[in-house]
Parts: C-alpha cells; sequence; structure tokens
C-alpha cells in the first residue's frame, strides 16, 4: 500500500492546497498553506492583499480625464471612446462634483429615451461618489467596489483630485502579488529560499 493510501487524507489532483479525506471523499478541506517566513496556517482565500493605492498610482500614467458638468452626454462618450476609458470624473475647476461612467449613459440616457447630444452631464452624472485617498489599503478598496457595485474610485489628497483607480488596475495589482507569492514558494521547495 502506497504512504498516500494509508494517509486518510491525500493531495488531490489539484495540488497540495486541497486535501480530501479518504474516509469521506466529499469533504474538501479549506484550502490553505503554511509560510515559510512565520511558520503559521494562513487560509488560501485570506491571502495578503498589500499595498497601498498610492502604489498603484506609481505605476499609472498621470491623466485625469474629466469634463465639466455643463458639457453634453454625447461629449463625454465620445471623450471617453477616445481616452478608452469607462468612466470620467465631472469636474468644475478644481473641485470634483461627481463621476459619469458608460453605465449612467446606458441606464438614464439609452433606456430613458434621452438624447445624448441634448441631456446634459449634470442631469445623469452619480453625484455620491465613493473616493479614497494614497494611504489607503489595496483590501480596503476591493472592498469598498465590490460592496457598492462600482468600478472607478477617484483618489483625492484632501480636497484636491490626484487620481483614479478602477477594478482593472486593483485587479492587477493582486494579480502581480499572488504571483509574487507563488514565485516565493516556487524558491523556497526548491531549495532558494535564504530566510
Amino acid at each position: 500500500m502506497s504512504p498516500e493510501m494509508r494517509d486518510p487524507l491525500h493531495v488531490n489532483a489539484q495540488g497540495p492546497a486541497h486535501l480530501v479525506n479518504r474516509e469521506s471523499p466529499r469533504i474538501v478541506l479549506r484550502p490553505a498553506m503554511v509560510l515559510p517566513y512565520s511558520k503559521e496556517l494562513r487560509p488560501l482565500n485570506d491571502m495578503d492583499v498589500s499595498g497601498t493605492i498610492g502604489a498603484i498610482l506609481t505605476q499609472k500614467r498621470k491623466e485625469i480625464y474629466s469634463i465639466p458638468p455643463d458639457a453634453t452626454v454625447f461629449e463625454a462618450i465620445e471623450m471617453m471612446d477616445a481616452k478608452n476609458v469607462g468612466a470620467l470624473l465631472v469636474m468644475e475647476g478644481d473641485r470634483l462634483k461627481g463621476i459619469i461612467s458608460e453605465r449612467d449613459y446606458t441606464r438614464k440616457v439609452v433606456l430613458r429615451g434621452k438624447r445624448s447630444r441634448e441631456a446634459k452631464v449634470a442631469e445623469i452624472m452619480s453625484t455620491n461618489v465613493f473616493t479614497t485617498h494614497s494611504r489607503q489599503g489595496v483590501d480596503e478598496c476591493l472592498r469598498i467596489m465590490t460592496d457598492k457595485h462600482i468600478r472607478h474610485l477617484p483618489v483625492l489628497d484632501g480636497d484636491k483630485v490626484v487620481g483614479v483607480i478602477s477594478i482593472g488596475d486593483l485587479v492587477k495589482h493582486v494579480i502581480s502579488c499572488q504571483q509574487a507569492a507563488i514565485a516565493h514558494l516556487e524558491n523556497y521547495i526548491h531549495g532558494g529560499y535564504l530566510g
């Protein structure tokens, strides 16, 4: 009998993080891993999503795309298309007044039969805008965006807009963190960990 057959728990085809109880194969134990630097058992779904919004902003281009509230919705859609973005900040001078997204356009113009060349941005923009700051954690922003069903967060320094973070930016960051963790663990497994 092989060693894995003697042990009621064994690693299934999905890898070492997924354990199956042979005595009751329908029960899959919660995925976990031991991190070599801490020796503590941590669930994989609680993986560290470290970093701040400021760190992500330094990786992005510095442009902030905005439109005034008295512009037409058509002008806003044209700008979104030209800049290849899904939302624009609505600014009056340096002051953030709202945000207009493709979702606002489809729900508040197309579905209500308004005309985009006549409707003003101020009529359809979202004014209850959630914002963040550069010191806020990535995990907190992910939670806000998920809970509030939003895709863009303006980043403020006091009252000044210093950038915009999208859900895509956060997903890229999470993937990058996970790739770094995988590389670290592979290095450890293959004996390269200097700990």
